[in-house]
């Protein structure tokens, strides 16, 4: 086993690395995410729109959609819709028609609605990105990462239902790679990476595996030149969308939180990280605050850390921080954090030989 693909998919890239440990070669890249890509597409397309697919990240296809329907009909197979909300009736309530899947696929014969895929994953795009590095098309691994907040049940916020379920499997295992899923084993519960699974199935790839993007994020910091041989750590992933800062001891999650980006200032994320090392997080008041919650295991103190690494394309924001961060860049880059979490997961899952991400 030599060929990997890692693919990171954020709210604001799409970020690709292609890891050849036989040949010791790698090629990398980094471009707009799907997201975006196919909001700018829907906003070209003409009158009423037909949507079908599957459920991804949401954000901007979400406005696009919100202001179409305001003019124009907008239709979406339930599988896509759910990528706007997961209570379909409050989709409906924009103005948005919601019809059956199969009954979409029959719409797209009907010459009055301009038609639109949806999906986190296009096998065409992603093959045009691997084919201008230069290699085949086919792999021995695959490994995507995007955040899911799942489906929660009736009564349970879909942010509690998230934090719920890592803390279940972290109390158990306190390690990153513990949210690393093989394509048939994810929980029907996230969607959105059982169908990132289902659509990578289609690729030319003899294993696939799905992670979410926050724990890639914090594995492949860890994976830093600046965290090596240090026990105590504080790594801080400032993404387009999320933020997520992590407390670890010797490659264990000590805590975690997680904010919407938007949502933080630098003096609240100061106060947080040594929040988290003293273990004064509470999830509930993360929640209050607009956050999506807090996870301690472990309060180590703020003074037995022994690096506090930044990494992500938002990290600017800890620019002019008092605290004394050092910016990461695991594999020599900044935006390659969650592909290199992802390669390290699958090969601790497989038992591999370690990789040096220098």
């Amino acid at each position: 086993m030599s060929r990997f693909l890692m693919v990171d998919i954020g709210a604001g890239t799409m970020d690709v690395l292609y890891y050849d440990t036989q040949a010791e070669l790698h090629f990398k890249a980094v471009v707009q995410s799907p997201v975006r890509q196919l909001a700018e597409a829907a906003a070209r397309l003409p009158g009423n729109l037909l949507i079908t697919g599957h459920e991804m990240g949401g954000g901007p296809i979400t406005s696009v959609l919100r202001e179409r329907s305001r003019e124009k009909t907008v239709v979406m197979s339930a599988s896509a819709a759910a990528t706007l909300h997961h209570d379909l009736a409050l989709v409906r309530s924009w103005g948005i028609r919601i019809v059956a899947d199969q009954q979409a696929e029959e719409l797209k014969q009907n010459k009055k609605y301009s038609h639109l895929k949806i999906s986190d994953l296009d096998e065409g795009r992603l093959e045009r990105i691997v084919k201008g590095f230069g290699v085949p098309f086919s792999f021995d691994a695959v490994g995507i990462c995007a955040q899911d907040h799942g489906v929660p049940p009736a009564g349970v916020s879909h942010l509690d239902y998230r934090h719920n379920l890592f803390t279940a499997i972290l109390n158990q295992k306190p390690f990153p790679d513990a949210l690393l899923y093989k394509g048939d084993e994810v929980p029907a519960t996230m969607n959105r990476l059982t169908a990132i699974a289902k659509s990578a199935a289609a690729l030319a790839a003899d294993e696939i595996y799905v992670m979410d993007s926050g724990m890639a994020a914090i594995l492949g910091a860890t994976m830093d030149v600046f965290a090596r041989q240090k026990e105590k750590t504080l790594l801080l992933d400032v993404a387009t969308s999320h933020t997520v800062g992590a407390a670890m001891e010797s490659n264990k999650i000590a805590g975690f939180f997680e904010y919407h980006t938007v949502d933080i200032t630098l003096d609240r994320l100061e106060a947080l990280l040594q929040d988290l090392t003293e273990g004064r997080l509470k999830h509930d008041r993360i929640l209050r605050e607009g956050g999506h919650g807090a996870y301690t295991r472990k309060a180590y103190g703020f003074k037995a850390v022994e690096v506090i690494i930044a990494t992500g394309p938002k990290r600017k924001m800890v620019a002019n921080s008092q605290l004394p961060i050092v910016f990461g860049a695991p594999l020599g880059d900044n935006m390659m954090t969650g592909t290199v979490g992802l390669l390290e997961a699958i090969r601790r899952r497989k038992g591999l030989e370690p990789i040096i991400y220098l």
